[in-house]
């Protein structure tokens, strides 16, 4: 960053420290969009801001989760049931897990873009940032306007990659493909925040 004045240098920083607190108090927000899929069952097709420290994780119904094991031993071309299977570790936030099963299903169905977007935030939540956005470029493929695929490439360009133009790029698009998103206001304030960020980086 290159030397500039000291008043200028202060105003940037000072908007940039405000910009950062109204962000940060999204940080652990995770939009609910379950039961919203059309023509699936519940299931988590959208990403946390940041990654919740600590979360209480929910209990596994594990004779339940055996039983999609065993359906999926007999047939594993069994979609649903790999579908259910990782949605179930998901919510559990037993990201690794659910990885193999959301493979398994997007094998099966490589049209199904919540699928796919679900292994991307899976592998988001594993803490494989470059796999992540391979996979929602693979989601952009089959819907290339499809709004939560676009938040989420925001969320991980920006939180994994520190790419605040690409994050922007996809907020930006997310907001002018899909005006009526239920969470416009949290996206317009991450947009702005990420303007900002990269404004600075090129100074």
């Amino acid at each position: 960053m290159r030397e500039y004045e000291e008043d200028e240098r202060t105003y940037s920083w000072i908007a940039y420290a405000v910009c950062a607190l109204l962000v940060g108090g999204l940080g652990g927000y995770l939009i609910a969009v379950a039961g919203t899929r059309p023509g699936a069952g519940p299931g988590p097709t959208a990403l946390a801001v940041s990654q919740p420290a600590a979360p209480a994780t929910p209990l596994v119904d594990e004779a339940a989760l055996q039983a999609l094991r065993d359906i999926l031993s007999r047939d594993p071309k069994n979609l649903q049931a790999a579908v259910n299977a990782g949605n179930m570790l998901y919510d559990a936030h037993r990201y690794v897990e659910a990885i193999a099963f959301y493979q398994q299903a997007f094998a099966l169905d490589a049209a199904d873009v919540n699928v796919s977007t679900d292994l991307g935030t899976a592998l988001w939540y594993s803490g494989r940032p470059d796999e992540a956005l391979a996979q929602y470029d693979r989601s952009l493929a089959i819907s290339p306007a499809h709004a939560q695929t676009l938040y989420n490439i925001g969320i991980v360009r920006a939180d994994g990659k520190h790419d605040y133009p690409g994050a922007a790029t996809a907020w930006e698009k997310l907001l002018e493909t899909s005006p009526a998103y239920p969470h416009a206001a949290e996206v317009r304030q991450l947009l702005a925040d990420a303007r900002l960020k990269s404004s600075l980086v090129r100074r």
